[in-house]
Order: structure tokens, then sequence, then C-alpha cells
């Protein structure tokens, strides 16, 4: 009889790049001058599908070789980023929800670089990860499609205490969306 071997051992996680504690609210009153991307010129009817071709655009950046592979230790891979835009989807997505359902709601801090270490984003597969992200986006975007005309200027607080109305949460998300897409073009280069 012959013993079963061990499974085999996850690899030791990458280090973790910096992390981000800039306060990036600032991209909704200036354009940002990394991405470009101006909150002020985003017509507030085409949200959702924003949100929606950025998904699409995913397919594109988890296409082809070394797409799990960081471009520097401190960097992380497309499939990574991929990881934490699908999250940002997921939690934004809860947040519309929570300023829609409570009277300024104060939202949970979310810390997003212990969420890439817990979910192992350095061990996710670009094909399992597309759709995973197309259909967060997709019920983020029918939450920004369902917003009654009266209730853009609802508020909600990040735990830092920076106020959003759902509007300029909208906005803000946005951003994080077409940032992480500039990211990753850069660290393809």
């Amino acid at each position: 009889m012959t013993t079963p071997s061990p499974a085999p051992e996850a690899p030791e996680a990458p280090d973790a790049p910096e992390p981000d504690s800039k306060d990036w609210t600032w991209v909704l009153a200036r354009p940002c001058p990394d991405c470009g991307y101006d909150a002020a010129s985003i017509d507030r009817g085409r949200l959702g599908a924003l949100v929606r071709e950025d998904a699409v655009a995913w397919e594109q950046v988890l296409a082809g070789p070394g797409t799990t592979e960081r471009p520097d230790p401190a960097t992380w891979s497309p499939t990574e980023y991929a990881c934490h835009v699908r999250d940002v989807h997921r939690v934004f997505a809860e947040r519309v929800a929570l300023m829609l359902a409570e009277e300024t709601p104060t939202f949970e801090n979310w810390d997003q670089d212990a969420t890439a270490a817990a979910d192992r984003y350095d061990l996710q597969r670009p094909e399992a990860v597309l759709p995973q992200l197309v259909g967060a986006a997709e019920r983020v975007a029918a939450a920004y499609d369902a917003v009654p005309d009266d209730a853009w200027e609802r508020r909600g607080l990040r735990s830092n205490g920076s106020a959003f109305t759902v509007d300029t949460l909208a906005r803000y998300h946005l951003h994080d969306l077409v940032h992480h897409r500039w990211d990753v073009r850069l660290s393809r280069r």
C-alpha cells in the first residue's frame, strides 16, 4: 500500500506592493494628471455603460502571455489588478445599496492590500477572474442605472470622514477603473 503524497503547498506570497495611502477624492474636483480621467465631464446617465465598457476592456488586458507576471516585485500583475477591480466593483455595489437603503451610512473600511494578500491575488487565474470581474461590473452598473433621479444626492461617509453622494461615489468608482487600466498599460511597457 502506498501512502498518498502530501498536497503541494502554495508558493510563498510575493511581497506586497507599497500600500496606497493617498486620498484620491481630489479626482472629483480636478482631472487626474496621470490617467486623464475628468469626473466633471462624465454624463451621469452613462455611468453604468462606462462601467460595463471598462469591464469589457479587461478581456484584452488579460489576453495573451504574461498576465500573471509582475513587471517588478512592487507592481501587481495584470491579473492582480483585475482581481482588485473585481473587488472594487463588489465594494461599490455594497456602498451604493447602503446609501439607497439608509440615511447617511458610514462605510466599513476596506483594506485593499489585506484583501489582495488574503485572497492570494497572485495565484488567481485570468480565465477565472475575467468572468467574475464582468459579473461584478454588471451588478454595480445595473445599480447605477436604477438610481432614481431623486436619490443621486443621497449621502454616505467613508470611514475617514470623506463624504460622498451616490453621484460622486459613482464618479470616484469610475476613476478607480480607468486609473487601473492605465496602471496596467504602464506596467506592461
